[in-house]
C-alpha cells in the first residue's frame, strides 16, 4: 500500500470514528448537561417565499464573519474575549444572523487558512471543533442564529481543491500565472465526479451534522441557534461552457446527495446551497433553477468590483454603470426566487473603501452608497411582499487591524478579519471604527426586522 492509500485508509477510519460509526475516543470534551429539547416551531423554516419561526415571519439583517470558530478556540490562535465583544457589537447594530465557516481543509493549496478542521490524513482538529461549539453557544446566548457552510469552492479555506488533492495527489493554485483564469475553478470542478473526494466531503458533513456541542450539550441537529446547513461557499460547475456541460450531471447529483445526507441526519434545519447566482453559471438561469430544486431557499452574492462592474480607483466615474448592473442582478434573482416560490437572501455583498485602499482611516463614501443600494432593494421587496428575507454583508472586521504594513495575511497571524487570508486585510471588511457603515447597517436592521423583533 502506497503513502496515499495509507492516508486514505487513515482518513476513512478517523472520520468514521468521529462520526460515531466506530468505537473510539470521544470527539470532544464531556458535554454539559443538555437542556430540554426545543419545540419544532423553534427552528427556522421556509414556508413559501418567507422564513417562519414560532409561527411568525422571520427576517434578518446579517453579517459574514467566517472566523468565529478560530476565535472560539481556547488556544494560541483563539480569543474568546474578542469573540464576545464582536458579537455584542453586531447585536447592538441589529445584526441577528451570522454566516460562519464550519469546514476548512488543510493542504498545500496556496493562501489557505491554517489550521483547518480537516487534515489530509483524515484527522480532525478537535480544538477548532470545540471553537465552533463555543461560538454557537455564544450566539445562542444572544438569541442570534447562524448559517454554517461546510466547504468552499475557493482556496482560502482549502475547499474542494484540497479534497480533490486528498483523492488524487494533484492540485493547482488560484491566480497562478502558469494556470490563468479560469483554470482553477475548471480544474476544481472535477471534485463533483471524484468518488473519493466526495466520500471525504460526506464523511466530514456526517460527522458535524451528527455532533453534540461540547459546551452546551445540545446536538447540532437539535439546536435552534442553527438556521441552515450550507453545502458550500459559492459552488460552481466550472466556468468554461464546454466543460460546464460535462460537469453539470455530477454537480446536480452532489447537491441532491448532500442535501439528502443532511436531512437523513437532521430533519429540523434548512439546507442551503451557498450559490452566487447566475454569475456562477455563465448567466444561465436554468442552472440556477435546477440547482435549487431540492434546496430550501435561494442565495445571491453581488461583487461589482470583483466582476469588473466598477473600477476601484475610479469609483466616482464608474458608479452609475456599476449601479445599473447591480440593480439588474438583484431584480433578476428576485424574479428567479419568485419562480421557485422560495425565500431569497442577499448573502454576500461587498464594496471597497474609497480609492480601493485598506486602512480604516480611509473614508467609505461609496461603500455606504452601495450598502444602501442593496438594503433598498431588500426593503422594496419587503414592501411589495416579495421573497427577500435576509441580508448578510461581507464582512465584519471589528476590532482587528492588519498586522503588517502591506496589509497581507501571513501564516500564523491571529488578528482575523472578514477579509480572508488570500485578500488584502481591510479590502471589504467593516471595522468597529466605521461609524458611517455602522449607521447604514443599523438603519436597515430597524427597517427590515421581523414584526415581533420590532415589538
Amino acid at each position: 500500500m502506497n503513502r496515499r492509500n495509507l492516508l486514505q485508509a487513515a482518513a476513512t477510519t478517523a472520520l468514521a470514528a468521529a462520526s460515531g460509526t466506530l468505537t473510539g475516543k470521544a470527539l470532544a470534551a464531556s458535554p454539559a448537561t443538555p437542556s430540554a429539547k426545543p419545540s419544532s416551531d423553534a427552528f427556522i423554516r421556509a414556508e413559501g417565499s418567507r422564513f417562519v419561526r414560532h409561527g411568525q415571519t422571520y427576517r434578518y439583517t446579517g453579517a459574514n464573519i467566517w472566523y468565529l470558530a478560530w476565535l472560539g478556540t481556547d488556544g494560541s490562535y483563539g480569543d474568546r474575549g474578542r469573540l464576545g465583544r464582536e458579537l455584542d457589537r453586531l447585536k447592538a447594530m441589529g445584526v441577528t444572523n451570522v454566516r460562519v465557516l464550519a469546514g476548512a481543509e488543510e493542504s498545500p493549496v496556496k493562501d489557505s487558512i491554517k489550521p483547518g478542521f480537516l487534515r489530509e490524513d483524515g484527522s480532525l482538529n478537535q480544538d477548532l471543533l470545540t471553537g465552533l461549539d463555543y461560538a454557537m453557544a455564544e450566539l445562542g446566548k444572544r438569541s442570534m442564529t447562524a448559517v454554517l457552510y461546510l466547504t468552499n469552492n475557493w482556496e482560502w479555506s482549502g475547499g474542494m481543491m484540497s479534497l480533490l488533492y486528498y483523492a488524487t495527489g494533484k492540485y493547482i493554485n488560484n491566480n497562478d500565472p502558469a494556470h490563468p483564469w479560469p483554470a482553477f475553478p475548471d480544474y476544481g470542478s472535477a471534485f463533483y465526479s471524484n468518488p473519493e473526494a466526495v466520500k471525504r466531503n460526506f464523511a466530514y458533513v456526517r460527522m458535524l451534522v451528527s455532533r453534540t456541542n461540547s459546551v452546551t450539550g445540545v446536538r447540532y441537529a437539535e439546536d435552534p441557534t442553527l438556521m441552515s446547513w450550507q453545502l458550500c461557499n459559492e459552488p460552481r460547475p466550472g466556468v468554461t461552457p464546454s466543460l460546464m456541460k460535462k460537469v453539470l450531471p455530477s454537480y446536480y447529483k452532489w447537491i441532491a446527495d448532500s442535501a439528502a445526507l443532511i436531512r437523513s441526519l437532521d430533519p429540523n434545519h434548512m439546507v442551503s446551497l451557498g450559490m452566487e447566482g447566475t454569475i456562477a453559471t455563465g448567466f444561465r438561469e436554468d442552472i440556477v433553477l435546477r440547482a435549487h430544486r431540492g434546496i430550501d431557499y435561494m442565495t445571491a452574492h453581488i461583487w461589482p468590483l470583483n466582476w469588473s462592474w466598477v473600477d476601484g480607483k475610479d469609483l466616482a466615474g464608474t458608479w452609475d454603470a456599476g449601479k445599473a448592473k447591480v440593480e439588474a442582478y438583484l431584480a433578476q434573482h428576485e424574479r428567479l426566487a419568485k419562480t421557485l416560490g422560495k425565500p431569497l437572501v442577499f448573502e454576500e455583498f461587498g464594496f471597497p473603501r474609497d480609492g480601493e485602499l485598506y486602512d480604516p482611516s480611509v473614508p467609505t463614501t461609496f461603500r455606504e452608497r452601495y450598502y444602501r443600494l442593496i438594503y433598498a432593494a431588500a426593503e422594496a421587496s419587503l414592501a411589495a411582499g416579495g421573497p427577500v428575507q435576509g441580508t448578510n454583508f461581507w464582512a465584519w472586521n471589528g476590532e482587528a487591524r492588519a498586522q503588517h504594513g502591506d496589509h497581507h495575511f501571513r501564516d500564523g497571524d491571529t488578528r482575523y478579519m472578514g477579509d480572508p487570508p488570500h485578500e488584502p486585510q481591510g479590502w471589504y471588511g467593516n471595522f468597529d471604527s466605521d461609524t458611517g457603515m455602522i449607521e447604514v447597517i443599523s438603519t436597515h436592521a430597524k427597517a427590515f426586522a421581523s414584526p415581533e423583533a420590532r415589538g
